[in-house]
């Protein structure tokens, strides 16, 4: 079964299928990378939660940064917010995002209770 949880026309929040919760792409708030990546990691908490998982269940991240001289900015957010052990398999890359406002989009692959 799946279970698709803040849908619109466009897209789901969440998606959850067979013990595995996708979030769509998470952006955040703010000036810098720093708040921009703190912004964005709490949102991912709030959906992680709400789909019945957690940071340390995290599979997979895809981080898009707008210029990779954000790279050592973010990862300092990055690495304070993941768990010790609980490191995910993770990608990063730059690309130009959906505003020229945003500097980090997230997107978070995780197990979850089926």
């Amino acid at each position: 079964m799946i279970e698709r949880i803040e849908t619109s026309q466009r897209m789901s929040k969440i998606v959850k299928h067979n013990g595995v919760v996708y979030l769509c792409g998470q952006v955040g708030s703010g000036d810098t990378v720093t708040e921009q990546t703190v912004d964005c990691l709490s949102r991912i908490d709030a959906l992680l939660e709400q789909a019945g998982s957690s940071r340390d269940r995290i599979l997979q991240a895809i981080v898009w940064l707008s210029d990779m001289s954000y790279f050592d900015e973010m990862n300092t957010v990055w690495d304070a917010w993941v768990p010790s052990g609980h490191a995910p398999a993770r990608a990063c890359g730059e690309a130009k995002l959906a505003r020229d406002v945003l500097k980090v989009e997230i997107i978070v692959t995780a197990a979850c209770d089926a």
